[in-house]
């Protein structure tokens, strides 16, 4: 899994969602995105495709502590997240949340603007 390059290095609320993207800081993305403390990415996720652990190497990768909980907008549908995952996370000391992306992205804003240490995982719609 290749990290793309930072659409913006730094954390940033969501402004909306759908038609296959997202906007936020004044930018728009299409396809799914991760918003991490180091910067919002693009993410090669679809609602069609398995959560691997190799999907989440990024949010692994982070600097331990950075991240507390991690959001995980699974698509229009909330899905499960596989158990290899979810340890793989919980050894990292994220837990992880998933719910439909809608759901993610509101929550997410709420917990930015709380300043917690948040990331999300936000599959398009």
């Amino acid at each position: 899994m290749e990290l793309r390059k930072a659409h913006f290095p730094g954390s940033a609320p969501i402004d909306a969602y759908g038609n296959g993207g997202f906007r936020f800081a004044d930018m728009s993305h299409r396809g799914s995105l991760l918003f991490l403390p180091s910067g919002i990415h693009g993410w090669d996720a679809r609602e069609d495709s398995p959560l691997t652990v190799d999907l989440f190497a990024p949010l692994l990768d982070e600097e331990p502590g950075k991240i507390e909980v991690l959001l995980i907008g699974t698509g229009r549908e909330m899905r499960f997240i596989p158990q290899d995952v979810r340890s793989a996370l919980r050894e990292k000391g994220i837990v992880c949340d998933p719910m439909n992306t809608g759901a993610a992205v509101r929550t997410y804003n709420i917990l930015l603007a709380e300043s917690r240490a948040v990331a999300a995982a936000l599959i398009a719609i």
